[in-house]
This record gives structure tokens, sequence and C-alpha cells, in this order.
């Protein structure tokens, strides 16, 4: 007997891919040389409902009969699963997805699967900025992309100051004995917005930010005070002022939100005290004493990842979800209306999903039309994490997420680990999985501040795996071994600029910078060396991305 059921085949399943609430779904089943079985059934669940459908015969195509069901969507959101079930004379046996999850062609189980397909259903009222749809957005590590001033701006005594070009450090004994992250090379919003007419004339048409708010680190992950710009990158004036140079030249800024964790170091937690606030770290009479999950009082706290300069937050806190999404100068409504366009959430994924839906209101009743994206490193549609089945692109939540599917399947096609139908695979499967708003709304790329460089990634370099942090500081590609990667970078930055979604180039990869992960990938940019050629077949690909 031949079973078989595509769900990317209008024959099979009409319509394609995510559905709105109430929509009415169509799933055909072909059998071949089966006989006429007792009975097919369409299984299907939906949260902790568990139905069945009769499927009738419909019509025969040569030796293949055809069976049909027509289903209708929940007028609830959620993610559908379904399979079928064929009972003949030979006993019961069952067709689900295949066994990689990824939708299309599916296999034959003897028992009950656990491999189901998926239907995302999705509210009809689940919109996303159009202007970000059609943006190139252009990703900025603040203190490593330009210095606008010969001296640093900070007058903080408890930051190593680097020179511009040297390799960030990355053991702890440079740092003093501890890894601390507190090496800095000064760049700032005064160097970013004098380079505002260069982003311009690259094609750039929005600007994703690290973290730029007040923290010890320079990444800014760690946040020491959410209302208030780094003094290392410079005022809340001076961000304004680079909204509002950005917007002049049909340029969007988009903040990084860390809500997960804030830094020890902090006006909320103030561990080290450095700050007039009593923090919840001092006293458990502190108005943020509630924002915090401590075990036992001072020094036993749940942290994020457990790193204890990283305690993290208990979104649950009313106080917290104030401050950060709900009161008139909240946090998210403060930097909206300071002239930002949107916010990028670390760790959305370590967020519980009441936080999120609370903020999509929070951001909306400013701007409408600001965008929300998460940072997803897995299918966003069917992501679970802490026990909980997230409902990011049901409408109610984010508008997009970082497309690590997609890096990851050019970069394997890129150096002939797949092949072409491996790659159709994967990439069809965000189409069929994601709701079509959300779809062409992700965030597409090939570096960030989190993995290595593109260019390191498609060369000759060893495996990151298999060498020391003291070779990835030293390491360097020999000019052949530049040349050959650059010809692969320039053919994925052109398939890249092709897909459906959100480009986004990681700063310094339009010259051919290179790096291993984090901290090498966060080099500065070399504002005299960079690849001339490579930045030309930039702005000739985002031309014709912009004009197509």
């Amino acid at each position: 007997m031949k079973i078989e059921h595509n769900s990317r085949l209008s024959i099979y399943r009409t319509p394609f891919g995510a559905v709105t609430s109430g929509t009415k779904v169509k799933l055909r089943l072909g059998i071949c040389d089966g006989g006429i079985p007792e009975s097919i059934r369409v299984i299907y669940r939906f949260k902790d409902m568990k139905e069945h459908l009769n499927m009738s015969y419909i019509y025969e195509v040569g030796e293949c009969c055809i069976y049909e069901a027509e289903l209708t969507m929940p007028n609830d959101v959620g993610n559908l699963w379904y399979y079928f079930e064929i009972v003949n004379s030979n006993g019961r046996i069952y067709y689900a997805n295949n066994s990689r999850r990824l939708g299309g062609i599916g296999e034959i189980c003897n028992s009950v699967p656990e491999n189901l397909y998926q239907i995302t259903v999705y509210s009809p009222d689940f919109k996303t900025p159009d202007w970000f749809k059609n943006s190139v957005v252009y990703q900025i590590f603040p203190d490593r992309f330009y210095k606008e001033n010969e001296e640093f701006l900070s007058e903080r005594q408890d930051i190593i100051k680097r020179n511009w070009g040297e390799v960030p450090f990355y053991k702890a004994e440079q740092f003093g004995g501890e890894y601390l992250a507190n090496d800095f090379f000064g760049g700032n919003i005064k160097g970013i917005i004098k380079k505002l007419p260069f982003l311009c004339e690259l094609g750039i048409n929005a600007i994703y930010l690290n973290p730029v708010f007040k923290a010890y680190s320079n990444h800014k992950y760690d946040t020491g005070n959410y209302m208030e710009i780094d003094s290392s990158f410079g005022t809340n004036e001076e961000f304004g002022l680079l909204c509002q140079k950005a917007e002049e030249l049909g340029i969007r800024i988009i903040l990084d939100g860390v809500f997960n964790h804030t830094g020890s170091n902090s006006i909320y937690f103030n561990k080290n005290g450095e700050y007039e606030e009593v923090g919840a770290y001092q006293s458990k009479e502190s108005e943020y004493y509630d924002w915090y999950n401590f075990i036992e009082w001072p020094d036993d706290y749940q942290s994020w990842w457990g790193i204890k300069t990283l305690p993290g937050v208990n979104e649950s806190s009313k106080s917290y979800r104030d401050y950060i999404l709900n009161n008139e100068n909240s946090v998210v409504k403060h930097w909206l209306k300071e002239g930002a366009s949107g916010w990028r959430l670390d760790v959305v994924d370590e967020l519980p999903g009441f936080f999120v839906k609370e903020l999509r209101k929070a951001v909306k009743s400013v701007n409408e039309d600001a965008v929300i994206i998460g940072e997803v490193w897995e299918d966003a549609s069917n992501k679970c994490s802490y026990g909980e089945e997230r409902e990011y692109f049901l409408g109610y939540e984010l508008d997009s997420v970082m497309n690590y599917p997609l890096r990851s399947a050019l970069i394997d096609i890129a150096k002939g680990n797949i092949n072409a139908e491996e790659f159709d695979m994967r990439i069809m499967s965000i189409k069929e999985n994601y709701p079509m708003p959300a779809y062409y709304s992700l965030l597409n790329f090939l570096s960030t501040h989190d993995v290595e460089r593109i260019v390191t990634v498609l060369s000759s370099a060893p495996d990151k795996n298999t060498v020391s942090k003291d070779f990835m500081a030293e390491f360097k590609l020999s000019c052949e071994e530049y040349q050959t990667a650059i010809k692969k970078v320039k053919q994925v930055i052109a398939n890249l600029m092709l897909m459906p979604g959100v480009p986004c180039i990681y700063y310094g990869d339009e010259i051919g910078m290179q790096g291993y992960a984090d901290p090498f990938c966060r080099q500065c940019y070399d504002w005299e060396n960079g690849n001339k050629d490579m930045m030309n077949w930039y702005k000739t690909i985002i031309s014709l991305r912009r004009s197509a």
C-alpha cells in the first residue's frame, strides 16, 4: 500500500500554510494499491481538544483513490495538529508528518505518531508594519561602530579604555582576574549620527541598535537604568537627535529591550551600592524588591543562566510590568515617544507569554506602526519554552523574529552540507508554518553580535569548537582564503536579498570584516581598510532589492 499527503500541494491541502481562525481547510489523502479501507479518518488536536473526522472518497487518479475531509478551524488561535488513520483488513496504520517535522511529504507509521502536521491558526486582525516589510536593516553594536570624538565621552573610572582597532579583551586576566566586559573603544551616538549619510547611501532605511541604556558592560545587556542612555554613548538628548536626523533621511531606529533580567549593578538591584536608590539587594523594603526572585535574600537569587551579575526579574510583579510596560511614561512607551520605531526583545523565549502580550498592547497604544521583533533561534511558530507553548505569531505578541533557521539553511547549502531539495524543505517549512504577516516581516541575517561573521563562517577557518580563544583572537585568513570566502559570501548575500522578509546587515559585513563569535564578531569597524569591492556589491544588491 502506498499512502501520500503533501501539506504543500493544493491537491492535498487547501489553503496552503497558516490560516486565520474559522477558515475551512480541505485535507486529502491518496491511497494506492490499498483496496477499499474500512475507514479513513483525520485525527486532529487543538490545545486540550482531540477530535476526528471521517474522510470520504471523492475520485480516482490512475490507480490511486483520493479521500477528503474538510476541517473548520477553531475560532480561537493556536496550532492545530493532525494525522491520518487508515483501517483495513491488515489492521490499523497511520500517516503523519516526516520525522524531521518539516512538513510536505509525510511517512507511514505503525503506531500513533508523534510527528504531526501543523496548521497555525492566527487572528484575522493580525497586522505587521508595512514600512518594516519594505526595509533593509543595519545592526550596530554602538561601542564599535564609529567614534566621533578623539577622547572618550564617558567620565567613568571603572572602564578600560582601548584604542580603536585593537582586539577586544576575551579572557579574565585581561580584566584583572574576572571577565567583566568593561573594555570600551569609544563608539557613540554622535558617531552614528555622523555616519547616517553613509548608511543612507548604502541603502539602509532602519537601524537596529544593540542596547544603549546605562549599564556597566560594553554590551549593555546588564541594564543599570532603562530610562537613561549610557554616558559612554551619549545623552538622552543625543538619542533624540539621532532619531530626528535619521527620520530626515528616511531611516528608523529600533531599540534592543532586555526585560528578562537587569544588571546587579543597577538602580533596581544595586548590589554594589553605587546608586542613591535603595535596591532590592539592599533592603526587602525596596520598591524593587518584588521585581526579583530571591531564594534566600540577599545573596541567593535567580539569575540569567546562573550569571550573578544578571539577576532575573519576576515578570509577574505588577510594579515591574507597570514600570516597563503600562505606566503612561513606561520604558517601552517613553522611548517610542522619544523617536524610536520599535523594539527587538532579547531572549523573548524567557519572557512569559502574558508579559509579551502586555508589551504588544503598550507598544501599539503609542504607535500602531511600531515593530516588535523577538530573539528566537528556532521555528517560532511551534516554539516551547519553560513548559509553555509560545504564541508569538497568533496576532497578540510579536511582529517578527530573528530568522535563524534561514541563516542556517543558507550557510549549509553554501558550504555544501545540504542539497537543493533539503534547502527547499527547510525554507518551505518556515513559509508553511508562519502567518503571512509575520513571514514577510522576518528579520533575515547572516551575522550578528552573537555568532561568527559570515566571511569567517564560509571560509576555510577551523571550526570554532576545535580552537582556543587565543587562536581566534589572532586568526586572519590568508589573501587567497579571504578572496575565496568573499566569492561565496557574495552569492549568499544575493540569496538573502531575494528571500521574503527583511534583510539585516551586521555592521562591517558590507566591508568584508571577519571574526569568530563574541567578542571577535564585535570588533571595531575598519573605516580605513574596508573591502571596497564588497561594499559596492552590497550597494548594488540592496539597490536591486529596494527597486523590486
